[in-house]
């Protein structure tokens, strides 16, 4: 989503950083493209209390900006150098679609059947919604849009933040778009893919085919795993986040209960990738089937999740491998278990200026 309120960033060529806001914890990272490889010049991760922030709305800025300035003091690993900003918005707070339209259209033309498509699928009135579109593909026949629309309240809050901070906001775009610039990094990014992008406390799902074409979000993710793994077997969430990550899915002798614990968010989940998977295969499918899952964020860390969902659905399934081609320089890099909470904030600061401005 680009943002042109109140002031006029022409300065294409200046550095920004990526701000990734979860649900208790914010990441932040700025890479450098200069040379023939992206390298992390600074990135750091800090928790804030979760109450600053209500239905995805920032509700207490200064508690939040504070936690931000705390980790800009005493938390980063390198040094930010800029003060534009490329901020996520949680892909599970806006609504995504798909929208074929006639071709030849003007961009006003595009706008406006845009707004008109929102208005019969989004369930909130289209003035307290931010509208933005993407051209996908198009033909003699047809344009094929994808349709991005924003609750104004949460983005709202987070320009309130920004202008909090002093920085300056480049962009704002789904955490789930950030994740999948970072997918289109690795190997093996040109096969139709399912995205598996792993929350505090929601799971993104997207299919993406050279361009994102399918998304949606169910509820659950690791500190919800945390949760019923603490409430059945009676432990500490610390306790239990230690047997989630040791153990998981994964032969040994807790599989079966820790499985059966999970089953309703993990049979959830698999439920709505199907689905998915039916939509994109019966609109796009009829050259190219699925060919691979990838999955990212903390939860991505569970062992056996990657066996567990390819026994599921039938697909291979594997970690996302950005960290190849984006090195840490000199800079000490995260351990292996952290590097893919990183996923999403590398994808904002790999924005490039002319993706902004173009």
């Amino acid at each position: 989503m680009k943002i042109s309120k109140s002031k006029n960033y022409l300065y294409t060529d200046k550095p920004l950083f990526g701000l990734d806001i979860g649900h208790s914890s914010l990441k932040v990272m700025q890479i450098d493209q200069s040379g023939k490889k992206p390298v992390v010049s600074a990135y750091g991760v800090i928790r804030f209390n979760p109450e600053a922030i209500k239905n995805g709305v920032i509700i207490n800025h200064e508690a939040l900006a504070s936690s931000i300035l705390e980790l800009f003091k005493n938390g980063l690993v390198g040094k930010i150098t800029t003060k534009r900003v490329a901020i996520g918005i949680p892909a599970a707070r806006t609504f995504n679609r798909v929208i074929k339209l006639p071709p030849k259209l003007s961009s006003k033309e595009l706008a406006d059947a845009v707004k008109l498509e929102a208005e019969q699928y989004i369930p909130v009135s289209v003035d307290q919604l931010y509208l933005d579109h993407t051209i996908i593909n198009q033909s003699d026949k047809e344009v094929e849009l994808f349709a991005v629309a924003v609750p104004k309240t949460i983005v709202d809050s987070y320009m309130q933040l920004a202008s909090l901070l002093d920085l300056e906001v480049a962009a704002m775009e789904t955490t789930i778009a950030a994740s999948s610039r970072v997918f289109v990094k690795a190997d093996r990014s040109d096969l139709p893919t399912i995205l598996i992008d792993f929350g505090s406390v929601s799971t993104d799902i997207t299919i993406y085919d050279k361009t994102l074409l399918v998304t949606g979000t169910v509820q659950g993710g690791g500190d919800d795993f945390t949760k019923l793994i603490a409430n059945q077997l009676g432990t500490s969430y610390d306790e239990a986040n230690i047997i989630k990550t040791k153990y998981g899915l994964r032969h040994s002798k807790r599989q079966a209960e820790i499985t059966e614990v999970l089953s309703p968010l993990l049979e959830q989940m698999v439920k709505e990738i199907r689905r998915m998977q039916r939509y994109y295969e019966e609109r796009y499918g009829e050259k190219n089937k699925i060919g691979q899952i990838v999955v990212m964020g903390g939860g991505a860390n569970m062992p056996g999740i990657n066996e567990y969902l390819t026994n599921e659905l039938r697909l291979p399934v594997r970690g996302s491998e950005p960290w190849q081609h984006i090195t840490f320089g000199r800079l000490q890099p995260p351990s292996s278990v952290e590097k893919s909470m990183y996923i999403t904030v590398a994808g904002l600061a790999l924005l490039n200026p002319r993706e902004i401005f173009a």
